[in-house]
């Protein structure tokens, strides 16, 4: 008895890990099943889940093989893919939220029960034991190939559960911020840049009051509701709020938790499109900040893009800022010089405003970014002086066009958290302006496109190829694009390499890099694509 004890608990832990990876894979999609499904569509026939498909098989032929030999190898394959499953390296891995706990747990109750009633039942109809145990066990195995399907079963379940807990918490981080009326809450949205302008802002601002910021990517209306409930303090006076969207109404969902008095649109464009649909309906959704706003408000709009430039503003004050495009705007940035160690510009703005800044980071995104911040942060009364000294000393965000120096004489440019045309444009143009040794990137291009994805990355090799000395492409998903846009450029194409992942990538680069070499880390794409 105690050999198929054994058995079952493999399979057990093989069952739970599989539960584990679809939940990961569902959080990363947004807990959303039309999201999943598309991500699942093209993976539910992949190898790892046809050995499961060949386990069942074994089980249902015993013709074949004998049951006892049958439940010896799936044990075996099993304890094998649990050692795989856990030495796998996720570049997301699941947060155990208590969402997630609900959802592990009543998949993990409905399987593992199943699996208990077909044992008794299966046992108690005088089945032979290695019959009964196989019958067990290809229940797991079953349960194990459809494990997706469970999960997505256990989520509806949930659905009411979920809404009722959110309305709940939504209505606990209402009365916080009822209970907090002088509290000033500053709004930031955008398709890119929103979370380094959040960033330049909340230290900008940081030096006359006492500001709290959404941290990490707490960017959703559950993300936004859990910064209040867990963070907020009552001394808190400025709340610096990023908001995401991926359809039409998120932003206005937020809005209406959080009430905003001014808003920062930081750029209007192709990104997630695949749920957009349009860039009409992205910059619809990017305004809803600037439609939420109250009449004495103040709508802060980069004209830099076209579709920002090109939207009334009606009923609210609408302070309008560029870096390229000065036209119709009330605050630009001038004099802008890169140098090896950082940035210098001047702000031009009303009143015969003129305000010198520098700072460390390198990037015309950087630019526009700060100069948003600067505009907020004038209009909230913060000295000049202030100013000056706090975008001296801002440090660039995370993965986002950082800059390192390696013991060896490298420069590493990390902006794994770019995805979108206008930034990894910018982040070339940052990484052309190193003129010692080579002009590295190494890339997986950029996605939720739409159907723009394949001439947008197209575009993005065919610039990268015009501009730098060596192109590592990673990965299947837009290698074809970014190839096909590299071989259009005069680039030589034995600098050209094409590599399945990351760690492929480092291995290139360890036989390529030498002293004053720098590298551009241009994009990271998450576990949900290869």
């Amino acid at each position: 008895m105690a050999y198929f004890i054994v058995i079952y608990v493999i399979c057990a832990i093989y069952m739970t890990l599989n539960f584990k990876y679809d939940l990961q894979m569902f959080q990363q999609n947004s807990y959303r099943l039309d999201r999943y499904w598309k991500w699942l569509r093209p993976n539910i026939g992949s190898a790892w889940r046809l050995v499961d498909v060949a386990c069942l098989f074994l089980l249902m032929a015993p013709t074949l093989l004998d049951f006892r030999l049958s439940l010896f190898l799936i044990a075996l394959v099993s304890l094998a893919k649990i050692f795989m499953i856990l030495r796998r390296k996720s570049k997301k891995p699941l947060v155990m939220t208590r969402r997630v706990w609900r959802l592990y747990g009543l998949t993990a109750l409905m399987s593992l029960g199943g699996t208990v009633a077909i044992a008794i039942c299966t046992f108690g109809k005088y089945v032979g034991i290695y019959s009964g145990a196989a019958v067990t066990v290809g229940f797991m195995m079953a349960v194990s190939i459809f494990s997706w399907a469970v999960m997505m079963f256990a989520h509806l379940l949930l659905i009411p559960v979920e809404k009722s807990i959110q309305r709940g918490y939504i209505n606990d981080a209402k009365r916080i911020l009822r209970s907090m009326p002088d509290l000033r809450v500053v709004g930031i949205t955008g398709s890119y840049g929103k979370t380094s302008t959040k960033h330049y802002l909340t230290r900008i601002l940081s030096e006359q009051f006492d500001v709290l910021m959404t941290p990490g990517s707490f960017n959703t209306p559950m993300g936004v509701v859990r910064t209040i409930r867990e963070y907020m303090k009552p001394y808190n006076q400025i709340f610096v709020c990023e908001m995401g969207a991926k359809q039409r109404g998120d932003i206005k969902e937020i809005c209406d938790i959080v009430n905003p008095e001014m808003g920062i649109v930081t750029a209007v464009g192709p990104m997630h499109l695949e749920s957009f649909k349009t860039l009409e309906n992205v910059c619809a959704t990017k305004f809803e900040l600037v439609d939420a706003l109250p009449s004495d408000g103040c709508a802060v709009i980069n004209n830099d893009f076209a579709p920002c430039a090109a939207r009334e503003v009606m009923g609210v004050r609408a302070l309008r800022y560029g870096v390229t495009n000065p036209t119709g705007c009330d605050y630009v940035a001038t004099e802008v010089r890169y140098t090896p160690d950082g940035t210098s510009f001047v702000v031009k703005g009303p009143d015969g405003l003129t305000l010198p800044l520098e700072t460390r980071l390198l990037g015309e995104c950087n630019v526009s970014d700060i100069l948003a911040a600067v505009v907020i942060a004038l209009r909230l009364g913060v000295p000049e002086e202030k100013i000056r000294y706090a975008v001296a000393t801002i440090d660039q965000v995370e993965h986002r066009l950082s800059i390192k120096q390696t013991p060896g004489g490298v420069t590493i440019i990390d902006d794994a958290f770019n995805s979108n045309p206008a930034g990894s444009k910018m982040a070339v143009d940052v990484l052309a302006h190193f003129k010692e040794g080579k002009r590295i990137i190494v890339t997986p291009g950029m996605i939720e496109l739409g159907s723009e994805q394949y001439n947008l990355n197209k575009a993005f090799g065919k610039y990268a190829g015009e501009n730098l000395d060596v192109i590592i492409v990673v990965g299947e998903y837009n290698r074809d694009a970014i190839v096909s846009g590299v071989r259009e450029s005069d680039f030589d194409q034995k600098n050209l390499h094409v590599v399945g992942s990351f760690n492929e990538a480092q291995q290139v680069l360890g036989k390529l890099l030498a002293k004053g070499d720098t590298v551009l880390y241009e994009n990271d794409l998450p576990d949900t694509f290869k």
